[in-house]
């Protein structure tokens, strides 16, 4: 015998079996009611997160990767893009020639002199500093016809100027003009043949070298720019290109024999005395410690070529 009332069962849906059961959703096929304003629609059923953040995490690292080693190749081979580099010395940049490619840098102790006929033996070829003569080549805007001996040309790097040499049997008409017009009439600036030069043009500053083969190579002009009477890279600041005791229209001439056993090192510590004057010559303008030397010219903008 069935106790239930009429019209339930234990298994009605509609009824339930308890407080505690869910209440039937509407009957398939039956028309949803409509909303009132402002009721609360239903919760969207979640979806499975795609990891967004991560894809482009790995995305913005490829590229970089690949950017940073398309700079780091394009530098190696001097092809960066120059324009966006300034190379105007600055206190919070004081060698902007270190961004050149190919540049070449080295300390060197300053205030090593020898005699007109002492030997340097030279690291580099050209040198690009050490020991020197005392008396130093003129060096303001000259442009010499011969090749100079080195030892009185690296002088002139300690006095803040910049040596253009370039290979004769490699370098000449068009191009030897366009070297030609960088230095003359400008302060600091000087050049002279170099026979034997391993590259058709080399650049010298006190410790710096730059070698090339193009007279239009923009590194040219970064190199001067970076360092022609740059105060943070030279030894003597305020030292003058001007020498009396030069003879520029005879000047000593380049040796291109290798030094003897007695040449001088090109590193030598200074010396705690002053060196003496070259054949007893009074003190040129100029020389470390003579209060009269006149203090550098200003320095001249680039000319272009």
């Amino acid at each position: 015998m069935n106790d239930d009332a009429p019209g339930q069962s234990p298994t009605d849906p509609a009824q339930g079996n308890g407080p505690h059961d869910a209440v039937p959703g509407p009957h398939p096929g039956a028309p949803v009611p409509p909303q009132s304003p402002g009721a609360a629609l239903p919760p969207a059923p979640a979806q499975p997160r795609r990891p967004i953040a991560l894809v482009l995490t790995l995305l913005a690292v490829l590229v970089a990767v690949l950017v940073g080693g398309t700079v780091f190749v394009l530098v190696r081979h001097g092809k960066t893009d120059d324009a966006a580099v300034d190379y105007t010395p600055r206190a919070t940049n004081k060698d902007p020639s270190l961004a050149i490619p190919g540049i070449v840098h080295k300390d060197y102790p300053a205030g090593v002199h020898v005699g007109p006929n002492q030997r340097v033996a030279y690291e580099q070829s050209p040198p690009m500093g050490g020991a020197h003569d005392a008396n130093w080549a003129v060096c303001s805007g000259v442009v010499y016809p011969t090749p100079v001996r080195s030892e009185n040309l690296v002088h002139d790097l300690e006095h803040g100027a910049v040596w253009i040499t370039y290979d004769p049997a490699r370098i000449s008409g068009s191009a030897l003009k366009t070297l030609q017009a960088k230095v003359i009439g400008i302060d600091g600036m000087v050049m002279s043949p170099y026979p034997g030069l391993d590259q058709p043009i080399s650049l010298q500053s006190w410790g710096h070298q730059l070698k090339l083969s193009d007279p239009n190579d923009k590194r040219i002009d970064h190199f001067v720019t970076a360092l022609l009477r740059n105060p943070y890279t030279y030894p003597e600041p305020g030292a003058t290109c001007a020498n009396p005791m030069f003879d520029v229209q005879n000047p000593p001439p380049f040796d291109p024999s290798p030094p003897g056993p007695d040449a001088v090192p090109a590193n030598k510590p200074p010396q705690t005395a002053p060196a003496p004057t070259p054949s007893g010559a009074p003190i040129a303008p100029g020389r470390p410690g003579n209060p009269s030397a006149p203090s550098a010219a200003p320095r001249a903008p680039i000319r272009p070529a």
